[in-house]
């Protein structure tokens, strides 16, 4: 799956070369976010005390932020095209390496279309977007740790407020509680998907060769037989989805409201002002994003858990 892109030299431009202008795009984005976020302190204090700042104010405070979003948005897209192209370069390199093997061996391997034609382009996109996200979380944490424990001296709440950096130690503990919730929750969704892809991989073969032999194949009895087994397996799966979703958009909810919990009381004795308090909810928010990245992505990481797997059986099958 990796060696056949990042180790060819055929490749190699792409891989590196590719790979290092996205760390680049990831790292402008990064400091992007937190020039936005020095950018809520101000204007916020400003509408805290409207009436003893100008509307000139105002403007010039629009007129910073566009400055730093309109940047922003053009890099995030051009990077959002390069990552897809990135992507279907990988999936390209791994489809020849895997035909050449393939053609050699003589014995039928089961789903081998699906995994060439299928599995590939998804292992490959879903594992760089994936990648992309965890080195852009990497970032994110490195630039606005700091300012987090830093932010923490406006907690005024008792026993909280005695702990140095207490912001950046909740956001921890509660992305670390949170992934293991979430690890308990979606245990059995990996089975599943691997499960419900090889229900998959029969009815798409019976269709395929019905295409060129409907007296054989294609027969409605096979086809209800096989379009049961994969509605039962497509419930089983909703249904586990079903109740982790539950799970994951509570802690989503919960996360919102964190900061203004912890930081709340210090706006009411004076210890902050309102710009303050954004920066804090911000920083805390993309902090505690990073920390939850597996979170964030649990579906994703079972439907690339269960497509490595089926990819891996494959290689062991071609003699990879």
């Amino acid at each position: 799956m990796f060696r056949a892109f990042y180790k060819s030299k055929k490749w190699f431009l792409w891989a590196y070369g590719g790979g290092l202008t996205l760390l680049i795009s990831l790292f402008v984005q990064v400091e992007l976010t937190v020039k936005i976020n020095q950018w809520y302190g101000g204007f916020y204090n400003i509408l805290q005390k409207a009436t003893e700042h100008e509307v000139s104010e105002l403007w010039t405070e629009m007129i910073k932020f566009a400055y730093i979003a309109f940047p922003y948005v053009m890099i995030a897209t051009l990077t959002a095209y390069f990552t897809r192209i990135y992507a279907f370069r990988w999936r390209e390199a791994m489809t020849f390496s895997y035909v050449a093997k393939w053609q050699k061996v003589e014995e039928e391997v089961e789903g081998a279309s699906q995994r060439i034609q299928e599995d590939i382009y998804r292992f490959a996109r879903i594992f760089e977007s994936l990648g992309l996200q965890v080195i852009r979380a990497m970032l994110t944490l490195i630039a606005f740790l700091p300012i987090l424990w830093g932010l923490s001296s406006g907690v005024d709440l008792p026993y909280i407020k005695d702990i140095p950096g207490s912001l950046v130690w909740v956001a921890l503990v509660v992305s670390l509680g949170g992934l293991f919730i979430s690890w308990f929750v979606g245990i059995k969704l990996p089975g599943l998907e691997y499960n419900n892809q090889k229900v998959e991989a029969a009815f798409r073969k019976e269709l395929v060769y019905a295409e060129d032999d409907k007296i054989n194949y294609g027969k409605t009895e096979t086809i209800v037989e096989l379009f049961v087994g994969l509605k039962f397996n497509y419930h089983r799966l909703f249904l586990h989805y079903g109740y982790f979703d539950i799970w994951v958009n509570f802690f989503e909810q919960l996360m919102i409201i964190v900061p203004y919990l912890i930081m709340g009381p210090g706006l009411f004795t004076g210890l902050i002002t309102l710009g303050v308090l954004v920066q804090v909810s911000n920083a805390f928010s993309k902090v505690r994003e990073s920390f939850s990245i597996f979170i964030a992505n649990w579906t994703t990481i079972t439907e690339l858990r269960s497509i490595h797997k089926r990819l891996r059986e494959f290689e062991h099958n071609i003699g990879y």
